[in-house]
């Protein structure tokens, strides 16, 4: 038997159990470690404990990056300074929606750059901006959709893309020259999906948004605010400043002075150790995600199935991946999860760089339309997610046919993004 057909016959096993365990569990992370078990068995590992045990640990930096920004998050929602920043953007801005629409796409976009998730955008400002737009005459249907859109392209925007940073490990690449490529985009495709589902509506009733939005502390402002941003973006700008002068304190560890900062400035007195249990609840599916994808990464290696798709990758003509990217990507997404940068990501890429294309602005690209698959079953988790914080209570198809013009503009973005990588290789900075 050839070592091709040997490891085909594994990654077959592999897809019958993982489909097998899907029908009979809820859970992505069970069945992704069912399959990883499964391949082992058929490849004559038996159970690999030491193996199993180092794919657990393979994104255990990632994790940390999470769990610490997430803190930070949630610390300063906590403080009052979201609802601070929300309420103070409302007044400023109620009478021009124009930039009323942008501000709100920005609040929507910090939290999840800031921890790689989207669901803790969708629960850190969610509530909040679907309110405002509620008051601005804007359905729950199409709330619903900005929202989860925003969200998602806010889980890719730097400085952590979930996607971008799985897929560059895997390839040996350093998270280098990604801020741009990433940003532009993001930025560009939230607000026009904002502007696409939100510039209908009514004139704004400030007086009510304003009664039902949560109330900060007397004492809050915008130095409380603002510090905690500035002690983490400092830290980033000393260290690239001043490399070689600078020790390396690692973004959770810029993430928990910023944590630390905004604990300190709040006008309230927080239970940091209550904060950090529900944050680690919240984050809990995330994590469990990211320490099944380890393992079935580490499997894949061991028994040669990463191989086999690494190589079946190169080898397509280019034509046919540009053209499939937009389905592959979000239903990867989709039954995978963040696993799917991973496993189909970092092969991707090697096809991109072997084939002279700029692999930093292509992985950019796809990891703007991977988030898309988080509204399709069978998980689609984000998507639910965003219904429920709205109160969409109607048809989750109509929901999903509501982010169809969006997402098919990102989309279109992505795939250029990857098909003149080359040209936009100044982007880079590298």
């Amino acid at each position: 038997m050839s070592m091709f057909s040997y490891a085909e016959i594994i990654l077959g096993v592999m897809i019958v159990v993982y489909v097998l365990t899907r029908l009979f569990t809820p859970s992505t992370e069970l069945s992704m470690l069912a399959a990883a078990i499964a391949g082992a068995l058929a490849g004559g590992f038996g159970i690999p404990a030491r193996h199993l045990a180092e794919g657990a640990i393979t994104y255990i930096d990632i994790n940390l990056i999470f769990i610490t920004a997430t803190i930070f998050m949630n610390i300063l929602k906590e403080s009052g300074g979201v609802a601070f920043v929300v309420r103070a953007i409302l007044r400023r801005f109620h009478s021009k929606r124009p930039l009323l629409l942008i501000m709100l796409a920005l609040i929507l976009l910090v939290p999840g750059a800031l921890t790689g998730a989207g669901s803790v955008t969708v629960l850190i400002v969610g509530g909040m901006v679907a309110t405002v737009l509620y008051y601005m005459g804007v359905s729950k249907i199409k709330t619903s959709a900005i929202i989860f859109l925003i969200a998602g392209l806010s889980a890719a925007a730097p400085p952590v893309s979930l996607w971008a940073m799985l897929a560059a490990a895997g390839t040996n690449m350093p998270y280098v020259g990604f801020f741009w490529p990433l940003l532009i985009p993001c930025v560009l495709c939230a607000i026009l999906t904002i502007f696409i589902l939100g510039w209908k509506g009514t004139r704004m009733e400030i007086d009510k948004a304003l009664e039902e939005l949560p109330m900060p502390p007397q004492r809050m402002n915008w130095f409380r605010v603002l510090l905690p941003f500035a002690i983490f973006l400092g830290s980033i700008f000393l260290y690239r400043a001043l490399p070689f002068s600078t020790p390396i304190l690692g973004l959770p560890m810029m993430f928990v002075l910023a944590a630390a900062a905004s604990w300190a400035l709040s006008p309230l007195k927080l239970n940091l150790w209550q904060i950090s249990c529900r944050t680690i609840e919240q984050l809990l599916p995330l994590v469990a995600t990211l320490t099944c994808a380890g393992i079935l990464v580490q499997i894949m290696t061991l028994t040669g199935v990463r191989g086999l798709l690494a190589v079946t990758a190169v080898t397509l003509p280019l034509a046919v991946v540009y053209a499939t990217l937009f389905v592959v990507l979000p239903v990867s997404e989709s039954v995978l999860m963040y696993a799917a940068a991973p496993v189909l990501g970092v092969p991707l890429v090697l096809l991109f760089n072997a084939t002279g294309l700029n692999p930093i602005v292509a992985l950019a690209g796809m990891s703007i339309i991977w988030p898309l698959g988080d509204a399709l079953p069978p998980t689609a988790i984000i998507g639910r997610l965003t219904v429920d914080v709205v109160g969409y209570r109607d048809s989750y198809g109509q929901f999903l046919k509501c982010c169809v013009v969006p997402a098919v503009i990102i989309m279109i973005i992505g795939t250029l993004m990857v098909i003149y990588s080359t040209k936009l290789s100044f982007l880079t900075g590298v």
